[in-house]
């Protein structure tokens, strides 16, 4: 039996609450054969619990107005439920049951795979998930990190509630968080551990853990195949679309060189300002979506910039990627635009702390990725610790090994690959 650890977060609002469950895991342990189990597991959780069916499940929540929803993230499971303070002690044993009582009916299970199956075709549909897919692929293949959670079509279809059940059993023995937020019943905090569902439950609180996450040995979700060679990965499709990809597996979140890397983020991709918006879009026009995805992870998180384009500019647009890429390491951010990076820092930071459900989805992931609660505080202070050279250094240190992925049209691709092979020479 597992402990469950209780996180309050006090906040004025108008008599709601939210509430968010964190689980370790995730589809980064999804096994191979099976991957896509964890989200399957997690959609499966809601569709009947401890003494209600589906029916039951919904009827209760969808009555009170709440909302209830559980999804498997890289690194976790994460339980998300908003409801009037109020009706709290009715709805929050629901938590605990789709933990230690998941009903996991085969008629269900099977619906929901059927729903992930579908899911998956119609992103296959879409040209930018199908190049990140490619990247995610070349970067780190079989491990971890290397298949969106919704898992693969081929795996979810041999699923069913017999490869669930050991998995459910897995889960129930983690150390679980739970973060409130908001305005709770008087008496939750010494009253939960007695509530339906959480008798079963040890239930203990915990100092946070100041541990760091380190790169010195990576675990499997942070594995990567880039190292045999390949460093282009193309899926032509019958478009006159360009999708390019260019980045690279870096550093746990939390890891002290990741702070540098998020400014960086803020200066190449964060709004209208950003290093990549100006230069593709409003210097040469040569890109209609244009950004950088860096998320949080336990492992090595992604790094990667994103364009999209048409087939007559992506040559141009893959120049314009590169140029970007590389002058990270070859010169320092100037004041001005250190500066620009250091304000966008602070404002996301603010802006990702606004509900009651940020505040608690924060918390738990923070708790799940190892790290101590005033992380972001700690991150803010260090801010001005940080400098071009600096930045300089992590870019040259951590982003040394990019990797490109493209999707659109068969002849197009084949040139943009013959321009990334002269320029990974020229880098070389």
């Amino acid at each position: 039996m597992t402990a469950l650890t209780l996180l309050l977060e006090p906040r004025r609002s108008p008599d709601v609450l939210a509430a968010k469950l964190w689980l370790p895991g995730g589809s980064s342990l999804d096994p191979l054969g099976q991957r896509g189990a964890h989200q399957l597991l997690a959609s499966v959780m809601s569709r009947g619990c401890g003494p209600l069916d589906h029916l039951a499940l919904a009827d209760l929540v969808e009555g009170r107005g709440a909302g209830l929803r559980c999804e498997a993230h890289e690194d976790g499971l994460l339980i998300s439920l908003r409801c009037a303070s109020g009706d709290a002690a009715d709805l929050m044993p629901l938590l605990a049951w789709m933990v230690m009582d998941p009903h996991l009916k085969p008629d269900q299970v099977m619906l929901e795979r059927n729903l992930s199956v579908q899911a998956l075709q119609r992103q296959r549909e879409d040209p930018s998930q199908v190049a990140f897919d490619g990247w995610r692929q070349l970067v780190y293949g079989d491990h971890g990190y290397g298949h969106d959670p919704l898992g693969l079509a081929d795996d979810l279809v041999r699923l069913d509630a017999t490869q669930l059940r050991p998995l459910s059993q897995l889960t129930r023995r983690m150390p679980a968080t739970l973060a409130i937020a908001g305005v709770w019943p008087a008496g939750l905090e010494q009253g939960i551990a007695s509530w339906p569902g959480f008798r079963d439950w040890s239930h203990h609180h915990e100092p946070p853990s100041d541990e760091q996450p380190s790169d010195e040995q990576p675990s499997a979700a942070s594995q990567s195949v880039a190292h045999h060679g390949v460093t282009a990965y193309s899926q032509p499709t019958e478009t006159e679309q360009v999708v390019l990809m260019l980045g690279q597996a870096t550093l746990p979140h939390g890891h002290p060189d990741d702070l540098a890397l998020r400014l960086l983020r803020c200066h190449l991709g964060m709004g209208m300002s950003s290093l990549l918006f100006r230069r593709l879009r409003e210097e040469h026009g040569v890109a209609y979506d244009v950004g950088l995805h860096h998320p949080d992870r336990r492992g090595n998180s992604p790094f990667v910039m994103h364009a999209s384009t048409g087939a007559d500019r992506a040559a141009l647009t893959l120049e314009l990627l590169a140029e970007s890429w590389w002058e990270l390491a070859s010169s320092p951010l100037s004041q001005e635009d250190l500066n620009l990076a250091r304000a966008k820092f602070r404002g996301q930071m603010a802006h990702a702390r606004q509900t009651s459900a940020q505040l608690a989805e924060r918390r738990v992931v923070l708790r799940g990725l190892g790290l101590p609660d005033d992380h972001d505080q700690r991150c803010l202070e260090r801010l001005g610790e940080l400098d071009g050279a600096e930045l300089q250094r992590v870019a040259a240190t951590r982003l040394n090994q990019p990797r490109l992925s493209l999707c659109g049209p068969a002849s197009t691709l084949a040139d943009l690959e013959r321009q990334w092979q002269s320029h990974q020479g020229e880098s070389a």
